[in-house]
């Protein structure tokens, strides 16, 4: 299961992420990111994944394009700073 919180400020759009980033739920992520994500250059957007348990190889590819649509990550847990590192930033 993966819980989506998102919300917005004039300043910055905040996702936070609960649960599991594998299976179904990376599609689901993808399909609420295509649908709602602003693109603003002046807009920040933070995605908060302190409170992810798993991440599988799609949920990698999503939050490297994610990183790439300009998401900033906060990660606190030794795992998924690890699975940032190598995978999703490059």
């Amino acid at each position: 299961m993966l819980k989506i919180i998102r919300t917005d400020t004039p300043e910055e759009e905040k996702w936070i992420l609960q649960g599991h980033l594998i299976g179904l739920w990376v599609s689901e992520l993808r399909r609420i990111w295509k649908k709602t994500h602003r693109t603003d250059g002046k807009l920040k957007c933070i995605v908060d994944l302190n409170e992810v348990a798993s991440i599988d190889k799609k949920g990698e590819m999503l939050l490297r394009s994610m990183s790439k649509e300009g998401a900033q990550f906060i990660a606190t847990g030794i795992y998924i700073k690890h699975v940032l590192q190598q995978r999703c930033t490059r």
